[in-house]
């Protein structure tokens, strides 16, 4: 997608708080999306059934809205879970004042791309947009990545697992694996995989990043993933 089909992007958001829907609305707008808003899960996973949308922005905590029964989970995550499980693979970025590890686990597994906590800066959204956006993969159709010795990893769901059974990844190892696998059989320069890997006023750290490398060769395999000096890291397919 290019820089200015970016601008045109449509938008699904789901807000149930009137206020801060208002002010997100203007603001994605004026950076030139397209925004459907609901503020109900009903509404939200019939939209989202309906009509084509290049990214959804899905708070967790709304209203179940007239069609929909109680749920196990949190309406937002609720409303993810049905959408992966019926193929649909348009990028996530949930907002959400949740902030313990389940919860963040809770997301990722149903199949998020994103997070981000509430209170948040305007421009740190709109960073965030621009970069899932920019994912090639992020509608790609194929959901698994074979690394073999069954071992194999969820690209949308962002899950790693061995014969089944999920292989616990921190949630820098987990973005950095996926950066990888966008680009096969690619070096990656190192300052673009910290510009991806650490947050705005975070210091990125080298050392943290060869145990994370490190941590992921012995999951995967130490042939799938290469280096060299001056030109970063390669996810070998």
């Amino acid at each position: 997608m290019s820089d200015k089909n970016k601008r045109g992007a449509r938008i699904l958001l789901l807000e149930d708080d009137g206020v801060l829907a208002e002010i997100l609305c203007e603001f994605l707008e004026s950076e030139g999306f397209s925004i459907e808003l609901c503020q109900d899960a009903s509404s939200a996973l019939s939209l989202a059934y309906e009509r084509s949308f290049d990214l959804w922005l899905l708070d967790v905590k709304v209203p179940l809205g007239d069609e929909l029964e109680a749920m196990e989970a949190l309406p937002g995550f609720e409303v993810l879970k049905a959408l992966r499980q019926a193929d649909k693979t348009t990028p996530c970025i949930f907002i959400t004042s949740l902030s313990s590890v389940q919860d963040l686990q809770m997301g990722y597994e149903v199949g998020c791309d994103d997070f981000l906590r509430k209170p948040f800066e305007l421009v740190e959204l709109r960073l965030r947009i621009h970069t899932l956006l920019k994912r090639p993969f992020a509608h790609r159709k194929a959901q698994m990545e074979d690394f073999g010795n069954g071992v194999s990893f969820d690209v949308i769901t962002k899950t790693l697992y061995k014969e089944g059974e999920i292989l616990p990844l921190t949630k820098k190892e987990t973005a950095l694996l996926n950066l990888l696998l966008q680009h096969p059989n690619t070096y990656i320069p190192q300052e673009r995989i910290f510009e991806t890997l650490w947050d705005m006023g975070q210091e990125p750290s080298e050392l943290s990043l060869r145990a994370y490398i490190k941590n992921l060769r012995k999951l995967i395999g130490k042939h799938k993933i290469v280096n060299q000096h001056n030109k970063g890291y390669c996810y070998v397919r």
